[in-house]
């Protein structure tokens, strides 16, 4: 009755040893650079040359997007935190970036499962691939991804913020994730980590299991090839 609640968290980071965050800070910040070159650059080029406006790259530039929100949402404050003395992130900034974690984590896996379905069309069905794989079923297959993945986060979400925080705030991590946050948690958890696992265990395991079954029919197909220039020219596609 007598604590309060919590206002901000402490994000610990990857270590404490000082002569270790400008090395960490340099490194990271160069792999941040490149993931964003790398990703803008992917979409300018797509979306720039008529030749690849077509359902494979369509999809590429969607998970090149994803991988662009996924770094930003966690690296600027990763970076900022490894020169500032209070390494704090207020309570609504911990939930947005809790909640475009795992939105953007689920969203990616089922991108890449749309994917390695696209490639099976491609290769196993290709008189019906430009029926099957037409605009409309690439834009509905795209954004059932962006639609399933935000509503698993905001589900997450809203078990996060019914959980009490009202003791300790420093999280052993650099950045607001479930398990470091349940552990600073007043209240019971239970139905948190219950929610957590099913979440990560079956979304895991459906876009897994798509993407394995996609690529033993294409391979299983590219096997029955005779020639070499063709199952050549089907390892390519």
């Amino acid at each position: 009755k007598n604590s309060t609640g919590v206002t901000e968290f402490v994000l610990l980071g990857l270590t404490d040893r000082a002569e270790l965050q400008p090395v960490l800070f340099v490194v990271f910040l160069v792999i941040y650079f490149i993931t964003v070159m790398g990703n803008v650059s992917m979409i300018l080029l797509i979306r720039s040359d008529s030749k690849l406006h077509t359902p494979m790259y369509f999809f590429l530039s969607h998970l090149s997007f994803v991988d662009l929100c996924y770094a930003t949402n966690i690296t600027p404050q990763m970076l900022v935190n490894f020169f500032s003395k209070r390494k704090t992130i207020s309570l609504t900034g911990c939930v947005i970036q809790f909640h475009f974690f795992i939105a953007l984590v689920i969203t990616e896996y089922y991108i890449l499962a749309v994917m390695a379905y696209d490639r099976y069309m491609a290769i196993c069905k290709p008189l019906l691939y430009s029926s099957k794989m037409s605009r409309c079923v690439c834009l509905s297959l795209v954004a059932a991804a962006y639609i399933y993945g935000f509503a698993n986060g905001l589900v997450q979400t809203i078990l996060m913020l019914r959980l009490t925080f009202c003791g300790p705030n420093e999280i052993n991590h650099f950045y607001c994730a479930d398990p470091p946050l349940m552990v600073l948690a007043c209240s019971d958890t239970y139905v948190k980590e219950t929610a957590m696992f099913v979440v990560a265990g079956s979304n895991l395991t459906c876009s897994l299991t798509t993407i394995l079954i996609s690529y033993v029919y294409i391979f299983t197909d590219i096997l029955r090839i005779r020639s070499a220039e063709g199952r050549q020219k089907a390892f390519s596609t």
